[in-house]
């Protein structure tokens, strides 16, 4: 497996699925055009751009490169890295019929070629974070720590995202998303009791 400390944008699952055999990382699908829809998802993008840095992924088709330029002018100042499959003509095998411009999507590209794309992007294997802990975060963490369900929760949890730079409005799923890919457990609690005491 090759780690990449990006947050790479694919389009739909089967995406998800190919890049999972071959990268260890933060791989985010738009489900297609849902993107234009998905204010959470994106907002997501935004910060990933702004923090680690986006790889953007999608099929070398019209549709993919639509989705492509409205990310890129969607995340504005981020740090944003194509990379781009070769146009490749054929079908992938769970479908009956090739896509209407014949061309295969990131899940019917070999993995050699993919590897190959990235590495002509610039994007290096060797110098990734650690992704993401092996000691997940989870919903009960944040209820245990404070941050849902109690007095004052809401306060602690608007402190806790703006000492991150994370938009305030953040759900709990969003922000339970980032936190497990830029914190450990033990970062999370030394995080929290600075803005306890700086409150």
């Amino acid at each position: 497996m090759l780690k990449v400390r990006q947050a790479i944008i694919v389009e739909g699952k089967y995406d998800k699925i190919k890049l999972s055999s071959i990268i260890d990382g933060i791989i985010i699908v738009t489900n297609g055009y849902g993107i234009f829809k998905d204010k959470e998802k994106l907002e997501l993008i935004r910060i990933y751009a702004k923090k680690k840095g986006i790889i953007i992924l999608t099929d070398s088709d019209s549709a993919g490169f639509r989705i492509r330029g409205y990310i890129k002018g969607a995340v504005g100042d981020g740090k944003i890295t194509n990379v781009y499959i070769p146009d490749i003509f054929g079908k992938e095998k769970r479908k009956e019929k090739p896509s209407s411009e014949g061309k295969l999507g990131v899940e019917g590209i070999e993995k050699k070629l993919i590897i190959e794309a990235f590495k002509k992007a610039g994007i290096t294997f060797d110098d990734a974070e650690q992704i993401p802990p092996t000691d997940p975060i989870t919903r009960a963490d944040l209820f245990e720590l404070g941050l849902t369900g109690g007095t004052g929760s809401s306060e602690r949890r608007r402190k806790l995202l703006k000492s991150l730079d994370l938009p305030e409005k953040l759900s709990t799923t969003g922000m339970l998303e980032i936190l497990n890919t830029t914190l450990s457990k033990e970062e999370l609690v030394k995080k929290i009791n600075q803005t306890d005491i700086e409150s």
